[in-house]
């Protein structure tokens, strides 16, 4: 499994919160840096499903797997590949919000593009289908 999170550190933020909201939610193994015309842009890879430890932990310590199951799954874009945003600003306090229209977050959000052999596996492990607030069924990490 591949994971890509871009984040975008717009003129009138502090990159370190930014950066402080990316590691909240993503441990990346390496960080590139772009120029845009409102900053920076930042790009952060990984390998493995270890990356994503964080972003899983809070999605189960809020409860949401329903809705986390429910935007991801939305955002299966091939069959191999799976593209969804969070909030930046609730990732900054470790909440995880996911953004499902352009402009939902107004200071751009955190965007993670994620490529797997099996997308359905990933989906199931992520966020696993729940009855009356139990997990009903909880796939191994993909890859």
């Amino acid at each position: 499994m591949l994971v890509e999170a871009v984040v975008e550190v717009r003129h009138t933020e502090d990159r370190d919160k930014v950066l402080k909201a990316l590691n909240n939610v993503f441990t990346p193994m390496t960080m590139q840096e772009r120029p845009s015309e409102t900053g920076v842009v930042i790009v952060a890879r990984c390998e493995g499903p270890s990356c994503l430890k964080r972003l899983r932990s809070a999605i189960w310590r809020q409860g949401i797997q329903d809705a986390a199951r429910s935007v991801i799954s939305r955002g299966i874009v091939s069959e191999d590949t799976v593209v969804f945003s969070i909030n930046k600003q609730a990732a900054y306090v470790g909440v995880v919000s996911f953004v499902t229209e352009a402009g939902e977050s107004p200071l751009g959000p955190i965007t993670f593009t994620v490529k797997t052999s099996n997308v359905r596996q990933f989906v199931d492990w992520m966020a696993p289908r729940t009855y009356r607030g139990r997990v009903f069924y909880q796939a191994p990490p993909p890859d």
